[in-house]
């Protein structure tokens, strides 16, 4: 069978949108109306007109859709396919977190579940970290759960004071980054400059040249002709394609588990059965929802 013919065929009459985050296989992101980082993702799939939304990502990403748009149905082919970083913040621990710095914002990572956004003043992506605590009036902020994207809003607002929690929260694709890694892409790609993703060590982001989100890299890296990308290897796919003339070196070894579940099989299935349901309480959907309008008001 020709799944992309089929899954193209299945999604004009169902009238589906298909959206693909920037790790998701190539030929995932190929066959996607959409493709982008989290932050644009959320905002397309608050803003699409269609009724049926395919969430090619991780879980937390369609939660995300389904509480943006509760009336639309938000399907995601493999329900598994989890984030082990949102998995690191739960309510309970937010809520104590809470009550240890009364008055405290909580800033939460969009990059967690729906029960832990609901117990949160306002969400952020790796792409408005930054100007999400920026906007927020109180000096002292809590941030959880990556913090390695804690100590990068630290470094870029110094005027406030940021508490990360869990303390040693990460993601553990971009933990393997290290400081030698870069130096030895130097030695390796010496025309090349290095740019990292926030979830990256505050080490790794300091000795690199550019440090920001997946739709950050796709919108810089037209302006060199050499790039050492330290972030999981499906953002390779995009950068080539929109920049044919300039070379990517990635990280073999960088690669989300979870963000390559999806294949076009799971996609075509998808379609042509209507499976699997996003389901979220309206009673965590409706808290969680203005979280993240928060976050999208604070980032226009």
């Amino acid at each position: 069978m020709n799944f992309a013919k089929e899954i193209r065929r299945l999604a004009a009459e169902k009238g589906a949108l298909i959206l693909a985050h920037n790790y998701q296989p190539a030929e995932i992101q190929d066959l996607a109306d959409i493709t982008g980082d989290s932050l644009e993702l959320a905002r397309k799939a608050k803003e699409a007109k269609e009724a049926t939304l395919v969430f090619c990502g991780v879980y937390f990403m369609a939660e995300t859709a389904k509480i943006l748009s509760p009336e639309k149905t938000v399907l995601i082919p493999r329900p598994e396919a989890g984030c082990p970083l949102a998995d690191q913040l739960t309510p309970s621990s937010v809520r104590a977190a809470k009550e240890a710095h009364p008055g405290s914002p909580f800033v939460v990572y969009v990059n967690s579940n729906a029960a832990t956004k609901a117990e949160c003043d306002i969400t952020c992506t790796s792409a408005n970290a930054a100007d999400v605590v920026r906007s927020l009036k109180e000096d002292t902020i809590l941030f959880g759960p990556d913090a390695n994207l804690a100590a990068y809003a630290q470094r870029m607002v110094p005027e406030k004071t940021i508490i990360p929690v869990p303390k040693n929260g990460g993601c553990p694709t971009h933990h393997q980054f290290t400081v030698r890694d870069v130096l030895a892409a130097r030695r390796e790609y010496p025309d090349a400059s290095v740019i990292c993703h926030p979830e990256c060590s505050p080490e790794v982001q300091l000795a690199s040249d550019l440090v920001g989100s997946t739709g950050y890299m796709i919108r810089r890296s037209g302006e060199k002709k050499e790039w050492v990308i330290l972030t999981e290897k499906g953002i390779i796919h995009p950068l080539q394609k929109k920049y044919p003339h300039v070379l990517f070196h990635g990280i073999d070894t960088a690669v989300c588990p979870t963000m390559k579940l999806i294949t076009e099989e799971d996609l075509y299935i998808t379609l042509r059965d209507g499976v699997f349901p996003i389901q979220v309480p309206e009673s965590i959907g409706q808290r969680a929802r203005l979280a993240i309008e928060r976050m999208i008001e604070a980032s226009v």
